[in-house]
């Protein structure tokens, strides 16, 4: 069997125009979704329709509205960071650690919302908001989450670019080719614990009620039946990728595809069942707030994403180590 050597090959210096178009269009996707939140901050009611919960609580939403406009700029820092030569140079956990949470909150409104639009378009039910109260006008749906699917898709490529020149080495070859495969004990309990979250909501898509409050229930629409199909996708190809990296299997798959499935995998199933589980604490009614069964999937969700992504932090420590082994070995005369 051929291994795949793990030295590191310099990547280029200077900015490609890809790289330009693509941090220039991360940056410009931000302003829409920036404008409007700051528009909020300082009193505007654009986009917000009389009656709506956000004008009942001004104070939780200012500290809300500010905290997104944070998260937001942290798009545009890290395109910055990711066509820089002093981007190279950052500690790695910085820079993974907000690239990860911005790809697991990205990935299910770029998957989720051309979905509900073909929907649409097919003349299906789509209800982004409750029918039961305004929230917001539908152009502001549109218009975020057109530049979200924009942000994911720039900074999604500025990112593989940037880790393809730092990191390649680690990840090239086949499944097959691996000498120190991922762990298996987190790939299998990654498996057993993602059947919670991946049941539940495989059942909430093909139309059970179980553990759902009166309002989710009377808010369903046929756009839900679908986007919980894809939350149930989410921790299946986390765990998916994870097996196929500890087990070796398939042997000729490149490297690369598993690793990608399940750094996305399990970004989205961690970061929005954390981010559910963060918007259900601002449940002011009773009846509002998740149920026991809702608190179990978003709890399940979270675990598999950290575990995946405790698997993978495994493995590349351990062919980063297997490659500064080799490079700093002496050279026999």
């Amino acid at each position: 069997m051929t291994k795949t050597p793990l030295a590191p090959v310099p990547g280029p210096t200077a900015l490609s125009p890809a790289r330009r178009l693509l941090r220039l269009a991360a940056i410009v996707s931000c302003l829409p979704y920036l404008t409007l939140k700051i528009a909020w901050i300082l009193g505007s009611h654009l986009g917000i329709p009389d009656g709506s919960s956000l004008l009942e609580h001004r104070g939780t939403m200012l500290v809300a509205n500010t905290v997104t406009v944070l998260m937001d700029a942290c798009v545009i820092a890290l395109a910055l960071l990711l066509t820089r030569p002093w981007g190279l140079r950052v500690r790695a956990w910085l820079l993974l650690v907000p690239v990860w949470v911005a790809s697991g909150l990205l990935a299910p409104i770029m998957t989720g919302f051309p979905v509900q639009l073909l929907i649409k378009v097919l003349g299906g039910d789509v209800r982004t908001q409750s029918a039961s109260e305004p929230f917001l006008h539908e152009w502001v749906f549109g218009v975020v989450y057109g530049g979200f699917i924009l942000q994911g898709l720039a900074l999604g490529g500025l990112f593989a670019l940037y880790a393809r020149q730092r990191w390649g080495h680690l990840w090239r070859g086949r499944v097959g080719d691996l000498a120190t495969p991922a762990s298996r004990p987190l790939a299998l309990t990654a498996a057993v614990v993602a059947l919670v979250p991946v049941t539940v909501h495989l059942m909430w898509a093909f139309g059970s009620t179980a553990g759902l409050g009166a309002d989710a229930v009377r808010d369903r629409a046929t756009d839900t039946y679908a986007l919980e199909v894809l939350h149930a996708l989410f921790p299946l190809t986390a765990v998916a990728g994870a097996l196929v990296v500890a087990f070796r299997v398939p042997p000729r798959l490149p490297l690369a595809v598993p690793l990608a499935v399940a750094w996305v995998g399990s970004g989205a199933t961690a970061c929005w069942g954390g981010w559910m589980t963060l918007a259900s604490l601002g449940a002011g009614d009773i009846a509002e707030r998740p149920t026991a069964l809702v608190t179990l999937t978003y709890a399940g969700q979270m675990i598999v994403g950290m575990l995946v992504i405790a698997l993978g932090v495994r493995f590349f420590a351990a062919r980063s180590a297997v490659a500064h082994d080799r490079t700093a070995a002496p050279i026999p005369v």
